[in-house]
């Protein structure tokens, strides 16, 4: 019994320092997360436009308002659209090139890593920029091209579904190369004893691919879905606002970029709030859904 009375103020006093440890943390984290999300579902039952000193008790009118506006499903539909494109172009796509990078070639390696990755080190600000001189459908470099071809570039930027799809391009761009790397370090990490047996025995190269490496990385993979999704919602924000501003007509905005622009251009703060809280909503089922359908078929070595 005095053993035990002497541990126990032993273990309190390290459970204190591991609170001590954990405290800046959970100050930075209530400061930055759990506030402002706190704060957002107040401003959601408020009619306010940031400049009067009083706010207007609405109740749930601004989620009525929100769901009984066309423009939202317009919007949500967009998102979906950058979630689905970029799922193939930063997801599956480098899934194959790092598959191929690393068991198919033999050479080079170093360079294609290099050459892939490069883009992630500029800014997606200046990505945009710069993307939208080369696709400039009237004196943009690739305008030029095609037009020695006599074919003519759309005003894709006032296309609906073209913005969406040079929108995505542009995120991939940025994006593209630290997915691959991730997926390239989990590939990198199978055994090359069991892959080269797969091959001695003659086993086709997407049989590989598909019954070893996919399974086998499979859990960074998940990773790499997730932050996928998380690009399609949060990523694209940058190039909308440099670039269409969510034209047009609302036809390449996002729930995010909406966010934005109904508190900090028309003034609707409760609004904004309501469609930040159902943004997250909809985030919460997407992960919901990875996790009952996806994430059980997972494989993790240890």
């Amino acid at each position: 019994m005095s053993t035990l009375s002497a541990v126990k103020p032993k273990v309190i006093k390290e459970n204190w320092k591991a609170y001590c440890l954990l405290l800046p943390s959970i100050i930075i984290f209530a400061l930055f997360m759990f506030w402002p999300f706190i704060y957002t579902v107040y401003l959601s039952f408020f009619e306010w436009n940031m400049i009067s000193p009083t706010k207007k008790f609405v109740g749930f009118q601004n989620y009525i308002d929100v769901l009984s506006d066309p423009k939202t499903y317009k919007v949500f539909g967009n998102t979906f659209i950058y979630i689905a494109i970029l799922l193939v172009l930063n997801c599956i796509i480098p899934y194959i090139f790092s598959y191929v990078i690393d068991i198919v070639l033999k050479r080079y390696k170093g360079f294609y890593k290099s050459a892939i990755f490069l883009p992630a080190f500029i800014s997606l600000v200046v990505g945009s920029i710069l993307f939208t001189w080369i696709l400039n459908p009237v004196s943009g470099p690739v305008a030029i091209i095609l037009g020695w071809f006599g074919l003519e570039m759309p005003i894709w930027s006032k296309t609906d579904g073209w913005v969406i799809v040079v929108l995505s391009l542009i995120t991939s761009w940025k994006v593209f190369g630290y997915n691959f790397i991730v997926l390239y370090a989990s590939i990198n990490g199978i055994s090359k004893e069991l892959i080269e047996a797969a091959r001695l025995d003659n086993v086709p190269l997407w049989r590989i691919f598909i019954n070893i490496v996919l399974p086998m990385s499979s859990a960074t993979g998940i990773y790499v879905l997730i932050i996928t999704i998380v690009q399609g919602l949060q990523y694209v924000f940058t190039p909308i606002k440099v670039i269409t501003q969510g034209g047009p007509n609302y036809a390449s905005s996002n729930a995010i970029y909406q966010t934005y622009h109904e508190v900090f251009v028309l003034y609707r703060t409760g609004h904004s709030a309501a469609l930040s809280i159902l943004t997250m909503v909809i985030f919460i089922v997407l992960l919901i859904i990875e996790f009952k359908f996806v994430e059980k078929g997972v494989y993790y070595e240890n």
